[in-house]
């Protein structure tokens, strides 16, 4: 029987000393109601039931657990699982949340939704609740990202969005976010930000996690009937952390099953050229929330790098840095050498082409199976499937 989860956030957001509320005044109030209605439509039996019936009916779960037998086989050791997120409507795991937070929108009387982006998988599962819902949609991506990921920004001005550039900084992520906040703090009255990952100010975190829980229970299910036991290891790549802690979360109490969370590694872990908060982040407040973050001597936050714009993030979700404390979660990295082999082997070995976000935990999957038994299980989250990356991938590899 699984063991009770640590009930964690506590009533204040924080994750042990990581979370809370740390948010220009104007915006405690909506996210204060936003906490409070999300507390009521979890006891909603109306508005489970409708999210239960877009998520198998719209979004297309449950989602299948695959084996991957010629990837087993050329690896050798642990049996490997893949958990297919990316047979998702949008392609990735992302849909599970803006719906959620659609419905959440709509009991609130907002007409209108923003989000950020970065590989632009939120922001097409975003313009595309939108568009189901009748709803205005803004979805801010930085400049960079849009380039990189030209195919997701045509995807949303389709669906009906407006994307809009953001060229300050390091033109990536962390600016989306910041705008994304710039126009909420705005247009509160009448705008729902739909967050995309498990970070940020409280109730998100939390929210955004129990959106995503499906992934775990999903697989927990799935692998009692096909093996009869709970798997040994869980995979998972890290950016802010939306797909990982969907899928540790039912499994947390289940102290023998490892889950291991695999960051960007992007160049190597020097400074400013990767985007691994835990190797070599520190303890710092950013858009919202106490949790680690890449950032300087003086608190200034660092320039990232990761050849996957979903993973190229200065900060981790704050539950994932209680986990790391309670050392119930391991994390590692991955380079972009490593994810472009991963990304590659996997596309040749089972015709399945993963994101470059997911190519992260294929990677560690790569090295982990060899050095475990044959008895053994791996579920690997395929957060998100590569049709994105392909051009990037082809300029890269020369193809």
């Amino acid at each position: 029987m699984q063991k009770l989860v640590t009930q964690v956030p506590d009533a204040t957001g924080h994750f042990g000393p990581y979370g809370g509320m740390f948010v220009p005044e104007t915006l405690m109030a909506p996210l204060h109601e936003l906490a409070q209605e999300y507390e009521k439509a979890k006891v909603d039996k109306a508005f489970r039931n409708e999210l239960k019936f877009l998520l198998e009916e719209y979004a297309g779960r449950p989602t299948p657990l695959y084996r991957a037998e010629r990837m087993t086989q050329r690896l050798g050791g642990a049996k490997i699982y893949l958990k297919r997120e990316d047979l998702l409507h949008t392609g990735a795991h992302k849909i599970n949340n803006a719906l959620g937070q659609v419905l959440l929108a709509r009991r609130m009387g907002k007409k209108r939704v923003i989000a950020e982006t970065g590989a632009g998988q939120h922001g097409v599962a975003t313009a595309t609740v939108a568009a189901r819902f009748g709803l205005e949609c803004v979805v801010y991506m930085g400049a960079v990202d849009m380039e990189r990921q030209a195919l997701n920004v045509t995807r949303m001005r389709l669906l009906g969005a407006t994307v809009v550039p953001v060229t300050a900084g390091q033109k990536t992520l962390k600016e989306a976010v910041n705008e994304a906040m710039r126009d909420w703090v705005t247009n509160v009255r009448t705008t729902h930000y739909i967050l995309g990952s498990a970070l940020g100010s409280h109730p998100y975190p939390m929210m955004v996690r129990d959106f995503h829980r499906v992934i775990g229970d999903e697989a927990r299910r799935q692998i009692l009937e096909r093996e009869e036991h709970l798997p040994d290891v869980l995979l998972a790549c890290v950016g802010g952390g939306s797909n990982a802690i969907g899928l540790f979360y039912p499994f947390i109490g289940d102290k023998h099953v490892r889950c291991i969370g695999v960051e960007a590694g992007g160049h190597g872990i020097k400074p400013g050229q990767h985007a691994a908060r835990f190797q070599g982040g520190a303890l710092g407040v950013l858009q919202g929330a106490r949790t680690f973050i890449l950032q300087d001597s003086n608190g200034q936050i660092m320039n990232t790098h990761s050849i996957s714009a979903g993973l190229d993030y200065a900060a981790v979700g704050p539950e994932h840095a209680y986990l790391r404390d309670e050392g119930r979660v391991e994390y590692t990295y991955c380079t972009d050498g490593e994810a472009l082999k991963a990304f590659r082997f996997l596309s040749e070995t089972e015709g399945i082409i993963p994101a470059l976000e997911s190519a992260h935990a294929v990677a560690e999957a790569i090295k982990l199976a060899p050095t475990l038994r044959p008895d053994q299980t791996i579920i690997i989250c395929l957060s998100g499937r590569g049709d994105k990356d392909v051009q990037q991938v082809a300029q890269m590899l020369g193809l």
